[in-house]
Formats: structure tokens, sequence, C-alpha cells
């Protein structure tokens, strides 16, 4: 772990800082909380708190994955930029402002907002980085200028060096959730090509064997209020 002088900030500046809630995932996940500390916001991942068997194989897994991938993301536009480790079993991660797409009425999704997704995920693909949790409505987010963001990269796969089929098929699960969210805000607007690849995606989706997060629903979560509705 980074040495505590170069750290943003200490566990014992958090103690003191203004913390809201955001989601306890119970025993196999983080407890995730949004944290203002001297004048900016971050979301902290904190699996302190769980069984030492899971502080110590699970979360170190995810917490590393995670940091590794915001890190070979940095300087792109849509996801978080900055993340480090505040200790052996908490990360903290550049907080991004808006509504996760869920609290998002329909009407306000547009085809421009959704072109802007695929472009988010491009750019990931091309830093050899696949998210592979994009299906679902809680780990995208629409900034509060109308622009999407992708966040929570711990399921995330660095592809370089896998077989091309494989980056492929993983990169096309990527995408196939885009096209799931075409399919249900603006169906009339997806055009042909659209309409084709989430037919193909669709297909090769039944052979992909991660379904939900990591192939792990999420139950029985402790939720505390929308940080911007």
């Amino acid at each position: 772990m980074s040495s505590k002088k170069n750290l943003p900030f200490t566990r014992e500046d958090l103690k003191k800082a203004d913390v809201k809630l955001l989601r306890d995932g119970r025993w196999g996940n983080a407890c995730v909380s949004v944290a203002e500390v001297n004048g900016e916001r971050w979301t902290i991942k904190d699996f302190s708190n769980r069984h030492w068997l899971v502080k110590n194989s699970f979360a170190k897994l995810v917490l590393w994955r995670e940091l590794k991938a915001i890190k070979k993301l940095a300087g792109l536009e849509g996801v978080p930029n900055k993340a480090f480790m505040l200790d052996d079993y908490t990360l903290a991660v550049q907080y991004i402002p808006g509504r996760v797409l869920a609290r998002v009425p329909e009407g306000e999704v547009t085809a421009e907002y959704l072109e802007q997704c695929e472009a988010i995920i491009n750019a990931i693909h091309q830093r050899d980085l696949v998210h592979l949790d994009t299906r679902g409505t809680s780990n995208w987010v629409m900034t509060p200028d109308g622009k999407p963001a992708l966040i929570d990269f711990q399921a995330s796969v660095h592809t370089n060096g896998l077989p091309k089929k494989l980056r492929s098929f993983m990169e096309d699960m990527d995408m196939g959730g885009v096209y799931k969210k075409w399919k249900k805000y603006l169906p009339k607007e997806m055009g042909e090509f659209r309409e084709k690849e989430n037919e193909r995606i669709s297909k090769l989706r039944k052979l992909w064997v991660l379904k939900g997060y990591m192939g792990v629903k999420k139950r029985h979560a402790k939720h505390g209020k929308p940080i911007d509705d």
C-alpha cells in the first residue's frame, strides 16, 4: 500500500468527514459510502468490518482490481479518474456526481446520451479493459450536464494478452449492455445495425456464465438515501 504521507486523506480524516451511506452490501460486499474530505467527494468501498476470510480473499481481489482499472483509464472522460487504497480493506474512488440511470425518468434518456455511452465503452476497450457489468442501471450515471458516466470497475478484466475471440466476446458483453438500454429507452431510434448487434449479442450472452455481478446477484442490501437526486 502507498505511504500514508502520499494519500489524499487518511482514515482519521475520514472519521471527521461528512459521510453518507449509499449501500451496505452485507457480509460478502463492501459498505459503500460517499465522503466529502477537504472539499472533494469520494466513493468509499469499505470491507474492514467484514469477516476476516472475506477481507483477506475476495475483498483484496476486487479492490485492487478496481484500483488497477481506474489507473489504466486515467484521463478518460466518463469514468472515475482517481483512486487509492485508504488501507488494506478500503478503496477511495473519485465520486462522479449525478443520478444513477435507475433514478432517471425515461424521457430524459436521449439518443445522444446513449451514443456517448457507446463512446465510453469503446474508449475503455481501447485501453485493453472490459467492464463486464454494464447491463444494469446502477453503474451508469447521468451527470448534472446530462452526460453519461460509468462507475464500479471491480468486475473489470484487463484484456491485453487474452485470445482475440475471448476478448471480442467480453467486449460484446459490454456493448450489449448499452444496446439493452437503446432497446428499453429508444427502440425506434436504434437503427438496423444496433438491432442486429443486439440480437447477436443476446444470443451470445446465453453462453456467458457471469450473469449479474461476477455471477452473483446482489440481494438484501441496505441502501441509504440517493445523494444527487
